[in-house]
């Protein structure tokens, strides 16, 4: 039996609505956009309706690849005063704690939505009833909560126990003080509610509807700064790619104003002359040159701009030849030598390819009334406001680490790829495409091998790699941390890949991120 196409996301229940599509004669577009839905139902801490995200989009027949931008916007209205629901909270992670803020003026204009349907318009062949459908069974008659998504939960409790409202949905039945727990069943039947409707009545009803005028009446009322503009006039940018090659393979990835793939793209630049795969994967060669590349990376993107939030005239600068060659002369001369967020990626039997990245940032706290939807603490997001919070530029799309990213082999096989992750999307990314085009291995082989993450003067190194390289690697003054297994730090890389020309489909979905893959 002839084989349909590959999914990997971060949930197999996000799978299985995708594999649904492609079994009923879909194609990876419909299936990318069923496996987003459901995705914001079985993986509510890493996605949402309220967030936003991109998806590139390479249609078979020869068509260029599109980035879709959909990701979210400022609001036309600077945020200024002192009644604005702007606050911080801890959320603990175990071993470290981080500070977030939420409240109604963490909300930046939500595109997840728009998106959709624009996608929808553009590229499906299945109606947006039937793409809905699998996730408006999963809130409406329950899954069950998995290992990773509880602890996500509890991670994040502060804001998911944050209202009434949201504690009705994230609450768990066995003890309402704390989230929903390993094996609790959870259901969202408001947000069942509203996937029926905009199935029926299409995304006006979010943009220019009655859940526009109830957020921004709330937003009025409880001290954000959405407006109803912000709703009308929110626009999907479709924007040409950021193309560049690497070991002969041609790549596609998320383009300025994001920064993410720019930044994959100048890692690669730096590693192109090297020929990384000689010395072994895990030698010392082969680390300290993926992190001299990561620390040249982290410089680059301080002295280019990029660290002020847009990408767009720092990318000329980043990509210039003799910019880049200042810094590849600093990889070369050390031959021995630097958030919420889920991802799927789908490839089908005809070739279409689908590398979809989505965002709810945290989460701000704040579920739309009679919705089930969460909203985005964008504006709360320290990665994404560094030039520090309500000091955005208004009415303007927010930069974002987010890559989703397709490579086109000579041979005709084809990969999409994208990572979770926050600063770690990046070098999840680098080091994935580094293992499947430098050291051939397969795609599970890819994910699952050890990772590195080099940045602000710390060396994150998981566990894996032989130890006499790590040894060496750790000599030096730089501070380290040395992880003793697979963390979600480490970003979720989902890859799907086929080979046209003998009909294989392989995939794998990233365990740091409960990943899971599938050929149907």
């Amino acid at each position: 039996m002839t084989s349909k196409g590959v999914i990997a996301a971060g949930h197999a229940q996000t799978v299985d609505a995708a594999a649904i599509m492609l079994e009923e004669g879909g194609n990876a577009f419909d299936a990318v956009l069923a496996a987003t839905f459901a995705a914001c139902v079985v993986e509510p801490v890493l996605s949402s309706l309220g967030g936003g995200g991109f998806l590139m989009a390479g249609p078979a027949g020869g068509d260029a690849p599109v980035l879709y931008d959909f990701f979210s916007q400022t609001p036309k209205r600077r945020a200024a005063g002192d009644d604005l629901d702007f606050h911080p909270i801890t959320a603990n992670f175990g071993s470290v704690t981080q500070e977030f803020h939420i409240g109604m003026a963490s909300i930046a204009t939500p595109g997840t939505l728009k998106g959709m349907f624009q996608v929808h318009r553009d590229l499906c062949t299945l109606p947006m009833a039937r793409i809905i459908e699998p996730a408006l069974t999963l809130a409406r008659k329950g899954f069950t909560v998995n290992r990773l998504q509880a602890y996500l939960f509890g991670v994040v409790g502060p804001i998911y126990l944050h209202s009434d409202a949201s504690r009705a949905i994230f609450a768990s039945t066995e003890n309402p003080e704390k989230t929903r727990g390993e094996g609790e069943t959870m259901t969202n039947p408001d947000f069942a509610n509203t996937l029926e409707a905009i199935a029926r009545d299409g995304e006006d009803l979010f943009y220019r509807g009655e859940i526009a005028a109830t957020i921004v009446r709330d937003c009025h009322d409880g001290g954000g700064v959405l407006g109803r503009d912000d709703f009308e006039s929110y626009r999907v940018h479709k924007r040409t790619p950021m193309i560049f090659d690497y070991r002969g393979a041609r790549l596609f990835t998320n383009p300025a104003p994001s920064t993410g793939g720019l930044l994959i793209a100048f890692a690669l630049e730096l590693l192109n002359d090297l020929d990384v795969g000689a010395s072994g994967f895990g030698s010392i060669t082969h680390l300290e040159t993926l992190v001299s590349a990561m620390d040249q990376t982290n410089r680059a993107r301080v002295e280019s701009g990029l660290r002020e939030g847009v990408g767009e005239n720092a990318a000329g600068t980043l990509l210039n030849p003799d910019f880049l060659a200042s810094y590849k002369a600093q990889v070369l001369g050390r031959p021995r030598a630097e958030r919420g967020t889920t991802h799927i990626s789908i490839i089908d039997a005809a070739g279409n390819t689908a590398a979809l990245t989505l965002s709810n940032g945290e989460g701000a706290g704040y579920i739309a009334p009679a919705t089930g939807i969460m909203l985005n603490n964008m504006l709360g997001e320290e990665d994404i406001n560094p030039a520090g919070f309500h000091q955005w530029q208004a009415d303007t799309r927010l930069s974002s680490m987010m890559a989703p990213t397709l490579a086109f082999e000579r041979d005709g096989r084809l990969t999409a790829l994208g990572s979770g992750g926050s600063n770690r999307i990046r070098t999840a990314i680098l080091q994935v495409l580094v293992n499947l085009f430098d050291f051939a291995m397969s795609a599970g082989d890819a994910v699952e091998a050890p990772r590195l993450h080099s940045e602000g003067g710390v060396l994150n190194i998981e566990n894996g790699f032989p130890d006499g390289a790590i040894e060496r690697l750790i000599e030096g003054p730089t501070e380290h941390k040395c992880w003793d297994e697979r963390n979600l730090f480490f970003g979720g890389v989902h890859v799907a890949r086929f080979e046209p020309n003998a009909g294989i489909f392989t995939g794998a979905g990233d365990p740091r991120r409960g990943g899971t893959a599938r050929i149907v």
